[in-house]
């Protein structure tokens, strides 16, 4: 039997738009993901426990502040002092062309602007995915 990929998604800061990150938990679970939703107003620490703790496969982050360049380095930077590094992210949102190439440089897996079909997430997530 394989494991199921376990996948976080989260809303750090104080955005308060929840429908994109509603919808993606639907769409991962209808395509037999387990997924963790630790809800709106999360610090980028707690996210990064929250994602060790539950031994997720990929972190997904979502915003429509325009904040994600500065969510991503920060969980990015936790990530790197708990050694749990290994643990891809990827995130949706309000996304600017520049803002996509700084994250990728960063070492963000995937992005995704307002709009971009869901399909895509799934199917990077499988990719980045640890064989089960």
């Amino acid at each position: 039997m394989t494991k199921k990929i376990r996948v976080l998604i989260g809303k750090c800061g104080c955005d308060i738009h929840e429908r994109g990150a509603l919808t993606m938990l639907n769409v991962l679970r209808d395509n037999g993901m387990e997924v963790i939703y630790t809800g709106r107003f999360q610090s980028e620490a707690g996210m990064v426990n929250a994602a060790i703790n539950e031994d997720v496969d990929v972190i997904t982050l979502s915003d429509l502040t325009g904040s994600l360049v500065i969510i991503c380095r920060k969980v990015l930077e936790e990530l790197k002092k708990r050694g749990a590094e290994d643990i891809p992210v990827i995130c949706g949102g309000l996304l600017t062309k520049d803002d996509i190439a700084e994250l990728e440089k960063m070492g963000v897996k995937g992005c995704f602007a307002t709009g971009s079909p869901p399909q895509g997430t799934v199917d990077l997530i499988r990719q980045l995915a640890p064989s089960n």
